[in-house]
């Protein structure tokens, strides 16, 4: 990826990632670290297709993505990536099952499909006695790793996680680390922001971003 994102202050430009260059093999395990309002945020944004490099170019499997339509960028992220966020955003009233389906229902998967990939995510996570639960009802931890079997019931390429855990204590953040190495290791790619060292250190490659520099440690 090589690139920046920017926006304008009163007429000037305001860096918010200035120009990088990086490549992710498929398998790598990346954290990313740094202040709030480092810039973290934005690289993520822009490896996930959610923003666009205001310059330069980023390719995603020797597709580029940076001057492709949105609904180049749209596909990509459907099919490749899967997400999962603090905030877990999972449905109330609906069941876990019903959540994980529901990231399944822009796919190219028919209903049963659907039911049964969302029950193999969850089963993976060992929620399998917890899928008719609602969301209200779970704790924590739980909801993370329902959040988590509906970014991978697809079976995305790469998985991006911000700040994955934390909203979780210290038995359940250990419990959902677990997961990603094993989700990895089975040859998922990994990029997991957070604020969190010890999380950072389950990396295999660190990039740590300072005032919208992008630094490999």
């Amino acid at each position: 990826m090589r690139g920046v994102s920017r926006t304008y202050q009163d007429g000037e430009p305001v860096y918010a990632l200035r120009d990088t260059d990086l490549d992710v093999a498929a398998g790598d395990y990346v954290t990313i670290t740094g202040r709030s309002g480092s810039g973290k945020s934005t690289l993520l944004n822009v490896f996930g297709l959610l923003d666009v490099p205001s310059t330069g170019s980023y390719t995603v499997g020797g597709v580029e993505t940076a001057t492709g339509g949105q609904a180049l960028r749209g596909a990509i992220r459907g099919q490749v990536f899967g997400f999962v966020f603090q905030a877990f955003h999972l449905l109330p009233g609906r069941t876990a099952l019903e959540n994980v389906e529901i990231g399944l229902l822009y796919g190219p998967h028919g209903r049963r499909r659907r039911r049964q990939l969302a029950t193999e995510a969850l089963d993976r996570m060992g929620l399998s006695h917890r899928m008719a639960a609602d969301p209200r009802r779970l704790s924590g931890g739980e909801r993370q790793r329902v959040a988590i079997a509906r970014a991978v019931a697809g079976e995305p390429r790469v998985l991006f996680c911000d700040e994955p855990t934390g909203n979780l204590d210290s038995d359940n953040t250990d419990t959902v680390l677990a997961l990603l190495r094993k989700l990895n290791t089975s040859g998922l790619t990994l990029v997991v922001v957070t604020h969190d060292e010890a999380v950072a250190s389950e990396g295999g490659r660190r990039l740590q971003v300072h005032d919208g520099v992008v630094i490999e440690r």
